[in-house]
């Protein structure tokens, strides 16, 4: 059984083709620049092979029958007829308070979609363009399903997701917390307890997914109750463009000495801030790391100004989750910078946590454990993989529905 995953941007679509019996990906890739000159396609083979085409992707669903004729047609096929697609699942960033978890899509679920898309309207409005693309290029039998970035974040209290505004515009304008990257928070946490042979409902956990974009969460008996990124993804710590969270008088100020207008700000908040801001202009953590090795103060002062707000996150996690049993670093950086990892994990002795040193800087495999031997607490390192959760997900619900 393959199960195609759709990760739709406002410009962009990527894709991933997994064989569900084995778990394997057997294609992946993105379409770039979608309504823009200069669009093409990027699909790649797990052998190493790479095939790029720079052509015309007038919307999503021009890109979506690119994806599908060279699954299909040529030396990169994958595919022996469009029906081997036996589910397609997409990946939603914003599900609101509408969905707490994965979804059969119908047309009140994309209508659904569409009415929250202003609290996120670059993804929300892509993800149903790709939806309907789908539609236009599959045969209408083929079950669709949404995985949402905010569903495993449904488990917060209103004491962790409320912010101290007027309850009003709670109520008015549904602001409030809602944390993201959850597929990715409920996977890494869920595997932590499988190679620590533990129960998750027994097990408190703090997952750390750093990547250029960041998000902590507190994971209690498997279910999320507080996690660093609010309202929007920017809040919580900085990150390669964003500012995580800023006192907001400050950002009013600037607003006013600036004469800048909401979207002038949000731009600068979203795009300019971060390392991107402190450094001068690197964006890249590996980058800012090479910088700072050569002796760029601002570029080690903003490396150093993140760990220090990732220390303070996972210390406040620990005193709401009572314990912590483990600690898991995923993401990009979080899977990638040992120095990143080493830092974090640093003077963190009152928690109860250190790490092996050595075991951290040569590190190997999907899941590596680099807890130190004094340690209380299992530190891990463990490669996220958001598509196969969205796979795993299709499968099971469409399953259910009696559609596969």
């Amino acid at each position: 059984m393959k199960i195609l995953v759709v990760n739709a941007g406002s410009s962009s679509l990527k894709y991933q083709l997994i064989d569900m019996d084995t778990e394997d990906v057997l294609a992946r890739g993105v379409c770039e620049r979608i309504g823009e000159a200069g669009s093409r396609i990027i699909h790649k083979l797990p052998d190493g092979r790479k095939y790029t085409e720079e052509v015309e992707l007038p919307d999503h669903t021009a890109a979506f029958k690119k994806v599908t004729d060279v699954m299909l047609h040529g030396d990169y096929a994958v595919l022996k007829d469009l029906s081997d697609i036996a589910a397609v699942g997409h990946r939603i960033v914003q599900g609101a308070e509408r969905f707490s978890e994965s979804v059969l899509v119908t047309e009140e679920v994309v209508n659904t979609i569409s009415e929250i898309a202003p609290l996120a309207p670059l993804h929300n409005v892509a993800h149903v363009q790709a939806i309907r693309a789908c539609q236009a290029v599959l045969d209408k039998s083929v079950p669709q399903v949404v995985v949402f970035d905010t569903s495993f974040h449904a488990t917060m209290p209103p004491k962790a997701f409320l912010f101290g505004v007027p309850y009003e515009y709670y109520k008015k304008y549904h602001v409030r917390r809602y944390g993201f990257h959850g597929t990715s928070h409920r996977y890494v946490s869920a595997k932590c307890a499988e190679v620590m042979g533990r129960d998750i409902k027994d097990l408190k956990l703090i997952t750390c997914h750093l990547g250029n974009g960041c998000s902590i969460t507190a994971v209690d008996g498997g279910k999320s109750v507080d996690t660093s990124m609010g309202f929007t993804p920017l809040d919580g710590f900085i990150m390669g463009t964003r500012s995580g969270g800023v006192d907001p008088s400050a950002v009013t100020y600037i607003m006013e000495k600036e004469g800048f207008s909401p979207k002038e700000m949000d731009l600068v908040l979203n795009k300019k801030s971060g390392y991107y801001g402190l450094s001068g202009g690197i964006s890249d953590h590996r980058d800012l790391c090479a910088a700072a090795d050569n002796g760029d103060e601002m570029a080690e002062l903003a490396r150093q100004i993140q760990v220090y707000q990732i220390k303070k996150f996972i210390g406040g996690y620990a005193t709401v989750l009572g314990r912590v049993d483990g600690i898991v670093f995923t993401g990009g950086i979080g899977e990638n910078s040992h120095w990143i990892r080493e830092n974090i994990c640093e003077n963190m002795g009152i928690l109860g946590i250190s790490i092996d040193k050595e075991k951290n800087r040569h590190i190997s495999g999907s899941e590596c454990e680099i807890t130190g031997a004094d340690s209380k607490v299992a530190v891990w390192v463990i490669a996220t993989d958001e598509e196969l959760t969205i796979a795993r997900d299709t499968k099971e619900i469409c399953e259910r529905a009696g559609l596969l």
